[in-house]
């Protein structure tokens, strides 16, 4: 099987599940109705998951996902904080229409215990590449502050994304996710820009 077929078997799979997870709960949802909806086989789902609960470390696969599709649709005019800004309020609409809060809950829980690999924490991520790629550019275009590596500026970000994530989760979605960081994200990140 070629690598594209592969990601693309796998990406069915993923998607399928979260969308089920979305529509009728994660202990609602069999992997019988994953492998149905997927349009896969149960071999290719045991190939890729050892069960339902595996699935649960994929949402950074959905979430890049969502960045391949954003990174193309930047104003040509738009600066590189403002991208930053951009992609945040896309994928946190993008969370509170199609991922549910308690299979949320759920992954960051299973991060905070997971001993073997962080998907969330993963640099070899698009989600990370894209945002080194926008900091870098901005440092170029004196956006964006050359007093911090580009590195440090990407885990300052992504440690933002993930404090709004967990306190949204905290507090069981009794706020919009999206337009509180459209008020708290330049707060946090003022401190980068030129």
């Amino acid at each position: 099987m070629s690598k594209k077929n592969d990601r693309n078997t796998k990406g069915k799979i993923i998607n399928a599940a979260w969308d089920l997870f979305y529509e009728q709960g994660y202990e609602n949802t069999t992997v019988e109705e994953i492998i149905e909806k997927s349009k896969t086989s149960k071999g290719s789902f045991y190939h890729y998951f050892e069960g339902k609960d595996a699935l649960l470390g994929s949402l950074s696969y959905i979430f890049d996902e969502e960045y391949e599709k954003l990174q193309n649709d930047f104003p040509c005019d738009m600066s590189s904080f403002d991208k930053l800004l951009y992609l945040n309020c896309k994928l946190f609409s993008m969370i509170e229409d199609r991922i549910d809060i308690d299979l949320l809950t759920r992954l960051y829980s299973t991060q905070l215990i997971t001993k073997g690999e962080k998907h969330l924490l993963d640099n070899k991520r698009l989600y990370y590449k894209l945002l080194r790629q926008i900091v870098l550019t901005g440092q170029k275009d004196g956006e964006i502050t050359d007093s911090m590596t580009v590195n440090e500026i990407v885990k300052m970000y992504a440690m933002c994304e993930r404090a709004l994530i967990y306190d949204w989760c905290l507090c069981n979605g009794e706020y919009s996710l999206c337009s509180y960081a459209k008020k708290m994200m330049p707060m946090f990140l003022s401190k980068i820009r030129l």
